[in-house]
């Protein structure tokens, strides 16, 4: 049996043009910070900050798939490397979330003031 090379110059090209757009995009944002975006909130975050948040995930979504080969993996392999890891990163945010609102509430509410 014999086994074929196949190249994936297309797709290393493909990946780095997108992900060059999606870096390109994200630091317009973040220099002109359209007002737009970065005034209005959702979830007391503004939408700019979801912007980063969405546009990084798919940037590295395409360097692991790609440039780390997950794609051609099985789905065993898969569901073994991006579940823990997802299950670890929701656990972070609500970590955060909760923790931060909880120090806001000691700050905002109580006789300890904000002294830095």
């Amino acid at each position: 049996m014999s086994h074929e090379h196949v190249s994936n110059t297309k797709r290393i090209w493909f990946v780095f043009g997108l992900l060059s757009v999606i870096t390109v995009v994200e630091v317009i944002f973040g220099i002109f910070k359209p007002e737009a975006l970065h005034l209005n909130t959702f979830l007391s975050m503004n939408y700019l900050n979801w912007l980063f948040i969405i546009l990084t995930i798919v940037k590295a979504y395409y360097i692991v798939w790609a440039f780390m080969h997950m794609e051609g993996e099985t789905a065993s392999l898969k569901n073994a490397v991006v579940t823990p890891l997802v299950f670890l990163i929701l656990y972070l945010f609500f970590i955060l979330l909760v923790e931060g609102d909880y120090i806001y509430e000691v700050f905002t509410n109580s006789t300890i003031k904000w002294n830095f």
